[in-house]
């Protein structure tokens, strides 16, 4: 069986600058995670599917699409799960229990892929699903949930 693999959009695969406003696909700077196209590209090759679970309200599928398309990630995601096509915000079990459902599998076979605890990660464990935790500038020894913790996205090949 293939992994599944859900990302979240900013801070995990693309970079979102605080100071940046509206949607990403209009931003004139647009910038990927470091390590983001070789890891998606070698987790692609060993069978995963790879999935967008984002919380980015203001931007269609068609909109974070574009955004991904402008750095070369969209060819490694087959599908981008938001609020718009959801009909649902992120941060809450009931938006991952919509992703799977919409994905038409049982939620212990996905992993989410985040850098927000409360908001990537808890809810994700509570409806269910496998969780990885994204901490680039965090200790290893902070982890005290049910989920794992990696700070380099290229781990992820390896577990």
């Amino acid at each position: 069986m293939a992994k599944i693999y859900l990302f979240d959009w900013g801070g995990t695969l693309m970079v979102n600058p605080p100071d940046m406003k509206g949607k990403m696909c209009d931003w004139k700077h647009v910038e990927v995670i470091n390590g983001a196209h070789d890891t998606l590209a070698l987790l692609v090759q060993q069978g995963c599917k790879l999935y967008v679970a984002t919380g980015a309200a203001d931007s269609s599928e068609d909109d974070i699409k574009a955004a991904f398309e402008r750095v070369g990630l969209a060819g490694y995601i087959l599908e981008f799960f938001c609020q718009s096509n959801l009909g649902i915000g992120k941060g809450t079990a009931a938006y991952y229990q919509a992703v799977v459902e919409a994905l038409g599998v049982d939620a212990s076979e996905v992993t989410m892929v985040g850098d927000i605890l409360y908001r990537d990660i808890e809810p994700a464990v509570e409806a269910g699903l496998n969780a990885i935790w994204y901490t680039p500038d965090a200790s290893l020894a902070e982890v005290s949930g049910d989920y794992q913790q990696i700070q380099h996205l290229s781990e992820l090949c390896d577990l």
